[in-house]
């Protein structure tokens, strides 16, 4: 396995291998399920929302689902989990899915999909018209979708100087997640973009790499990097919104009994998320300025300029990597700007 060749400790490893009936399994069957994601420590909102979700699924089970949750950068990075979760090797996520098996997963990262808080929630929610997109999607790559998992709308996070237009933007290099079509957005709002896993940003800030981070939720950026950050400016050029997966070859192994544990469980980790995804966000906009962080909203006409910009520039490379079908949908159900 390549995680023993990249010394991870066997204790794991016999966890994370646990083995599965090749036939759909009784209601008294004994798991040990690994659950991690690439971001969030055990003491953040996603760590928490994991800690929850598993003891949720022991709970519900009556112990017979043991539940390990590991925390970011203790199972490896961003890319790997994700190798590894199509893999079988991590069992759940929550997770930025990668586009590396499927671009069409950058439909969940579409710039300026939605412009509200009131969008955000019809859209991205149970019923929402993006889950009908997303969900074939993660089921041609043998991952079970459970649903989302919202934080807010993300924004472009600086030390030394700030930007509110495309040509305020020239020149500065500014973070971007390695998923398309993220670092194609912060290029077309005019910044530099640099892709770089997340357990390697705060290095690339602290040694001038890049000038800035980009697409997170304030949280992050004040949490992880107040000491390098001045300003959080909110273009919401995207909405940040995790998923909830499994993976496919263990959910079919499952019987319907033990599926409806992990799927009401995540479906209850969903909901409270959508509850209180926007008050958590304005608790750490609150928190990064009483730190000290400046906290800047662009005007109505320099937002409108990104969004036609960004629309106009990123969008129809969109379509040539995820299809006219997926975005003729997008173009149907997108709000227009105020």
């Amino acid at each position: 396995m390549d995680w023993i060749a990249k010394g991870i400790s066997t204790a794991i490893v016999g966890v994370t291998l646990a083995a599965l009936p090749g036939s759909a399994m009784a209601s008294d069957q004994e798991y040990k399920l690994v659950l991690t994601s690439e971001a969030g420590d055990r003491d953040s909102p996603l760590g928490k929302s994991m800690q929850d979700w598993a003891a949720q699924i022991e709970e519900k089970s009556g112990g017979r689902m043991k539940v390990n949750v590991f925390y970011q950068g203790e199972l490896g990075g961003q890319q790997e989990l994700f190798d590894q979760l199509v893999k079988g090797n991590v069992h759940m996520m929550i997770t930025w899915p990668q586009t590396s098996y499927d671009e069409r997963v950058g439909v969940n990262y579409i710039p300026y999909l939605v412009l509200d808080w009131d969008d955000a929630i019809r859209s991205y929610g149970k019923d929402g018209w993006l889950r009908e997109v997303v969900e074939p999607v993660y089921t041609d790559m043998g991952l079970k979708y459970f649903g989302p998992y919202p934080e807010g709308f993300g924004g472009i996070a600086t030390k030394g100087r700030y930007a509110l237009s495309k040509e305020e933007a020239g020149g500065m290099k500014v973070r971007s997640q390695p998923i398309f079509p993220l670092p194609q957005t912060i290029q077309a709002m005019g910044f530099e973009a640099t892709p770089i896993d997340w357990a390697e940003v705060y290095t690339a800030l602290q040694v001038g790499v890049v000038e800035g981070d980009s697409s997170n939720v304030i949280y992050w950026d004040y949490e992880y990097f107040r000491d390098q950050l001045d300003y959080f400016v909110q273009s919401s050029h995207n909405f940040s919104s995790y998923a909830l997966l499994m993976n496919g070859g263990t959910w079919q192994k499952m019987d319907e009994e033990d599926r409806e544990i992990i799927s009401s469980t995540a479906q209850a980790i969903i909901d409270k998320q959508f509850k209180d995804a926007k008050s958590e966000d304005d608790k750490w906009i609150a928190a990064a300025k009483e730190a000290g962080m400046e906290y800047i909203v662009p005007s109505a006409e320099q937002k409108l300029a990104w969004i036609n910009e960004v629309r106009a520039t990123v969008w129809p490379q969109i379509e040539e990597k995820l299809g006219a079908d997926i975005m003729n949908k997008v173009r149907e159900n997108a709000s227009l700007p105020k």
